[in-house]
């Protein structure tokens, strides 16, 4: 065991204390990750911006359905949120942040920008990783400025791969060369189909959700983004238990990577 792994499991045990977990009891709710054939059409839900709330990230782990955490690094609950949420069965990604173009919006802390050296895109990353427990990928928090950047995408990519992560565009610009280059690198990569709630009005999402099953249904597959608004949790739970009996499943996301 190396001292990352050792680190992270000690660290895994006082949080269990702290939470009041059973140890490893839940930790494979959910089917481990992995890459599999689905006989129906399946849909991923992401849910970024986690580490400002333990509550509000608890409510979407009440659901009890897959879904995949994508937790932002340096934040006051990043750390015993992976804890909780591997603990529940659920798939954890670093939300690495990026440089959007809008200069007066902040990415937040661990954020990476156009003209980062390589050294600092590997400390900035590595670093991040090491604070987000569990992180088995990296999706991009902002970053349209960043993403559409070439050598820096290539480098942080790298970084990624390096680390046995799978990396998901988050697409939050169309001049995106991330998946792309993911790609090219042989990185396991996917890429978001719908965001669930630029509109926080609950039927705004519902419509949103039901966008992303047409989609699925149409190709095969989809990804949707939402945050953890009070109003994406109530739309999400209408939407599952619709789907119990349709021809459609929810995953995690890593189920549906291409490489």
């Amino acid at each position: 065991m190396n001292r990352r792994n050792f680190l992270f499991t000690s660290a895994y045990l006082v949080a269990g204390s702290f939470f009041g977990m059973s140890s490893f009891s839940k930790a494979f709710a959910f089917e481990k990750p992995g890459r599999s054939s689905f006989p129906r059409p399946h849909i991923a839900l992401v849910i970024d911006d986690i580490g400002y709330s333990l509550s509000r990230a608890k409510q979407f782990l009440d659901l009890d359905i897959p879904i995949t955490f994508s937790i932002l690094p340096r934040l006051t609950y990043s750390r015993a949120l992976a804890f909780e949420i591997h603990d529940r069965g659920h798939e954890i990604m670093l939300h690495q942040p990026m440089e959007p173009y809008n200069s007066y919006l902040d990415p937040g802390p661990g954020a990476l920008y156009v003209g980062d050296r390589s050294k600092k895109i590997f400390n900035i990353v590595e670093d991040n990783i090491s604070d987000v427990p569990f992180a088995i990928g990296v999706n991009n928090h902002m970053g349209s400025r960043f993403t559409g950047c070439r050598e820096e995408v290539t480098e942080t990519l790298s970084v990624i791969k390096s680390s046995g992560l799978f990396f998901l565009d988050s697409r939050t610009s169309s001049h995106s060369k991330a998946y792309n280059i993911a790609r090219t690198l042989h990185i396991p990569t996917a890429y978001r189909n719908i965001f669930l709630d630029n509109s926080r009005h609950e039927p705004a999402i519902r419509y949103q959700l039901y966008k992303l099953k047409r989609y699925a249904k149409k190709y095969g597959h989809a990804i949707g983004i939402g945050h953890p608004f009070p109003e994406t949790v109530k739309a999400i739970d209408h939407f599952a238990r619709n789907l119990r009996n349709s021809d459609v499943s929810l995953v995690h996301v890593s189920k549906i990577l291409t490489s």
